[in-house]
Formats: C-alpha cells, sequence, structure tokens
C-alpha cells in the first residue's frame, strides 16, 4: 500500500513540474509573439519613413535580432540601436551587388 501512495505521490509531483515548465514556455512564446508584433509594426514604419520597399524577410530577421539582443541584453535601446545598424548594413550591401 505505501508503494502505491510513493508512486502516486511521485506521478502527482512530475504532473505538477511539467505544467509548470509548460506554462513558463508559453508564456514566453506569448511575449516573443507579443514583441514580435510591435517589432514588426515599427520595422515597417521605419521602411516607410525612409521611403524603402518593405520586405517581410528583412522584418523578420531584424525582429529575431532585437529578440535575441534584448533577451541577452535586457536594454530595449541597444538591442533597437545594434539590430537597425545590422540591417542598414545588410541593406547597403544588398544594394551594392
Amino acid at each position: 500500500m505505501k508503494a502505491g501512495k510513493y508512486k502516486f505521490f511521485i506521478f502527482v509531483n512530475m504532473i505538477i513540474l511539467y505544467n509548470s515548465f509548460n506554462s513558463f514556455y508559453l508564456a514566453q512564446t506569448k511575449q516573443n509573439s507579443i514583441i514580435k508584433l510591435f517589432c514588426l509594426q515599427s520595422v515597417k514604419e521605419e521602411f516607410l519613413k525612409a521611403e524603402i520597399v518593405y520586405s517581410e524577410k528583412i522584418a523578420n530577421e531584424t525582429c529575431d535580432c532585437y529578440y535575441e539582443e534584448f533577451t541577452q541584453t535586457a536594454s530595449h535601446q541597444d538591442a533597437k540601436i545594434k539590430c537597425k545598424l545590422e540591417t542598414k548594413e545588410n541593406l547597403n550591401h544588398n544594394r551594392k551587388i
């Protein structure tokens, strides 16, 4: 009887542990998608201001860069500046080709 209770206790703890990890990653995914939505909109506006033809591929690359930098540095401004410069360099490089 004790072995059955012990197995049940372990099973319940495993479910709780699994759900807590799952909730954490789900929250991270939602946060990433919300940040990405705002970023994509911002990039699109920047393209329009600069009178550059909007490219979804470049916008996604820029926003992926931003998210990675932001999670590493926790600085919105630093991540924005770095990724904006990288995108600008890539655009200039592609125009020269």
